[in-house]
């Protein structure tokens, strides 16, 4: 089920949108900004977590690529964000992924 971002209620309730001061355009600004670094953090978090998924898998004989867990990915962010929620996983795999067809080095951990 994708999430309806254009309706406020979705977000936040309607009582809290009613009874307090709405915040400003800057103070919105300023928390997107602070959304954007914790998931730019977190999104190297789970490169990291990738990587190190892949380098494991390869040294036990596996292969660096799951395709049923990516599938498993782009199927939950798709359920929450619909295609653009799709593409996020798709970049957020490439990510974790690093180079196709290249041995992943310690420096790109």
């Amino acid at each position: 089920m994708s999430m309806d971002l254009e309706q406020p209620s979705m977000i936040m309730s309607d009582t809290v949108a009613n009874t307090e001061q709405q915040p400003t355009i800057e103070e919105r600004r300023e928390r997107i900004k602070q959304i954007d670094e914790a998931i730019a953090q977190l999104a190297l978090e789970r490169t990291i977590e990738s990587r190190a998924i892949g380098k494991e898998r390869m040294a036990s004989g596996g292969t660096r690529v799951v395709h049923s867990k990516e599938y498993e990915v782009i199927k939950r962010y798709s359920s929450v964000l619909g295609d653009e929620g799709r593409q996020i996983a798709l970049a957020l795999l490439a990510l974790g992924r690093g180079k196709l067809g290249h041995q992943i080095r310690n420096d790109e951990m």
